[in-house]
């Protein structure tokens, strides 16, 4: 069977998820496997139409294509996105119908469920077969029992294409409205604050909604900056280098002008405003490279405290994975999520008042400076983080471990010696069996007390 492998790495061959297609490729060698280097490449593809029509040539003339790309930052990297982008606009998606196709990824298991969501949606979208998603640690390669465990994955795609199986589809055809938003509002009070209100808009595209919606909500405020990303000077997509793990200083450097656009607007801003389109089953890969590249911050939150809204053009409550990526970013960054609005209601007078509503919560909350409580998004995802930095990857990212050592990151649970006597105590307690079933029968009763006194005395 031939087979293209479509690396989503700007690393090229230094790729660590490359090593995983290629022990596959040793051990199957009865498969031709072409690999293009997709995020290396970006930047010649963007330029020239040809060298695309030559990687959509290598598509066609294949049985199966693997994605295999790094996870950066709740999904895959801005190149390989881009890529995703220049196939659906260049009208070649039907050069991947009806083929079929898998994912492989590498990362530490941080929001890699988004990025093989994402993926296979794509390739729903494409109209092609899903035969399936491997995720892989980045170490997983070193392990006998994980080795056997991706061979036996690639036996199982390779056996289903080859056989020519059926699978299953995850994800509806997302269905687009031709709604075109105009504000009815005609004189409005502005509100008055000393916040510093940053909006954010990824591209004033013909057609899209984005723009006027931005517009009204920047002319709600006394005073809002509006940025188009689109106009930064911006050399690349992150490079996965992770120079930045010791100090936090970017390998671009003042090469553009990311950096000092991050640190003299993002940082300082007390409310951020995300606007952006919805590109294929995401936002833009302009915003994809607004996310990769702010991880010269590496794990280390820069947005605690801040107001947080995104205002969406495109189906979002279709693509429920776009949602999830947007509540567990402002979760991660300390960041109050203020809400997440579309133009969907395709009702002008229901836009008009929920962009509104999400100025004037934002000062609201940004006054009371109330950051609300983290779910198992926030929770669980920082919770990855805290073991990795203590960890595997201490000397690799050294600015994290300084921080989180500083900030009460390391929160481990053997360290609360109260709970471990606690602990201690109650086991050796209920080894009586008597004592047990009367332990057992005060549960509920006592569990609930100390929140009473609360309740009676505050």
């Amino acid at each position: 069977m031939r087979i293209c492998v479509l690396s989503g790495s700007p690393k090229g061959e230094l790729s660590v998820t490359l090593q995983s297609v290629l022990f596959i490729q040793k051990h199957f060698p009865a498969h031709e496997m072409n690999i293009i280097h997709i995020g290396r490449e970006i930047k010649s593809l963007e330029k020239d139409p040809a060298k695309v029509s030559e990687v959509v040539a290598q598509i066609s003339s294949s049985e199966m294509i693997i994605m295999a790309t790094p996870v950066y930052t709740f999904n895959i990297p801005s190149q390989f996105k881009r890529f995703i982008e220049l196939i659906f606009a260049s009208g070649n998606a039907a050069a991947f119908k009806g083929k079929y196709a898998a994912c492989i990824t590498t990362s530490i298991n941080f929001f890699d469920h988004s990025a093989h969501s994402y993926l296979r949606a794509v390739c729903e979208d494409l109209g092609m077969n899903f035969a399936g998603s491997y995720s892989a640690d980045s170490y997983d390669l070193l392990e006998d029992g994980q080795r056997s465990r991706l061979l036996s994955f690639a036996g199982h795609i390779f056996e289903t294409a080859t056989s020519k199986r059926p699978c299953s589809r995850a994800f509806l055809p997302v269905l687009k409205s031709a709604f075109a938003y105009k504000s009815t509002e005609t004189s409005e009070l502005k509100l008055l604050s000393d916040k510093r209100v940053v909006i954010l808009i990824d591209a004033k595209r013909q057609g899209s909604n984005l723009p006027a919606m931005v517009d009204k909500i920047a002319s709600q405020f006394e005073r809002a900056e509006v940025l188009d990303l689109s106009d930064l000077n911006v050399s690349g997509g992150c490079l996965g280098c992770i120079q930045c793990g010791f100090d936090h200083n970017c390998v671009y450097g003042d090469k553009d002008d990311f950096i000092a656009f991050y640190e003299n607007k993002v940082k300082p801003a007390d409310i951020l405003i995300f606007a952006g389109d919805i590109k294929d089953r995401f936002l833009s890969s302009t915003w994809k490279q607004f996310f990769d590249r702010g991880f010269y911050n590496t794990h280390t939150p820069t947005m605690i405290g801040k107001q947080l809204g995104f205002m969406i053009s495109g189906p979002l409550a279709q693509i429920a994975p776009i949602r999830e990526v947007l509540e567990a970013f402002a979760e991660w960054q300390g960041a109050n999520l203020v809400d997440i609005i579309t133009d969907e209601p395709a009702d002008n007078s229901v836009i008009d008042a929920l962009i509104r509503e999400m100025a004037e919560k934002s000062l609201r909350m940004a006054k009371d400076s109330y950051v609300r409580p983290s779910t198992f998004l926030g929770k669980a995802g920082m919770k990855v983080f805290r073991d990795d930095v203590y960890g595997r990857h201490r000397f690799v990212f050294q600015a994290d471990h300084m921080y989180f050592d500083n900030h009460g990151i390391y929160d481990f649970p053997q360290d609360d010696k109260r709970a471990m006597d606690t602990n201690a105590t109650m086991f050796e307690l209920t080894k009586d069996p008597q004592m047990r079933g009367a332990i057992r029968k005060m549960l509920k009763t006592e569990m609930v007390k100390p929140h009473q006194k609360i309740v009676e005395t505050k």
